[in-house]
């Protein structure tokens, strides 16, 4: 059983990982998840490319109604796969936070009301066309602060 950390971990690799997939970063995002799934050989790393690929071109043949729920599966089924590699191998975790770390501001935004904000402080927030789906993820270290919100925020501080 994973620690909550892990699964965490697992669920943003699927995430920046299927989101790589519709962006330039897709070679380079492929051959990184590929090199960490295919631990053990060559041959597995070639099977873990075909699979990423295969992953990739269902998500671009989704109908025109179907795009989201194509994401949500493929990012579950890649959430699945990294959170059994995390459990099989711990040592993994380093190179996938890496990863992440690379391809997780990769997340598109569209639309005429679309934001996407990402780099050193790893926060990324979206909205699409009708401001239904916003997906915020921050993270803090040392005395840094975070401060998010779905709407209307004020911060009083002195």
């Amino acid at each position: 059983m994973l620690s909550e950390a892990l699964a965490a971990l697992a669920a943003a690799g699927g995430t920046a990982l299927v989101s790589a997939m519709s962006t330039d970063a897709w070679t380079s995002a492929k051959q990184g998840f590929a090199r960490l799934l295919g631990r053990g050989g060559p041959e597995r790393q070639e099977v873990a490319e075909r699979r990423l690929e295969r992953s990739r071109q269902e998500l671009a043949g989704a109908t025109s109604r179907e795009p989201e729920r194509a994401r949500v599966e493929q990012e579950a089924a890649w959430r699945l796969r990294l959170s059994d590699l995390l459990e099989d191998d711990p040592a993994a975790e380093a190179e996938l936070r890496v990863l992440v770390a690379r391809f997780g501001a990769a997340v598109p935004a569209s639309g005429e009301r679309s934001i996407s904000i990402g780099g050193d402080n790893s926060g990324i927030a979206s909205t699409g066309d009708h401001a239904t789906n916003v997906r915020m993820r921050a993270e803090a270290t040392g005395s840094g602060r975070v401060h998010q919100a779905g709407r209307d925020q004020t911060i009083n501080e002195r």
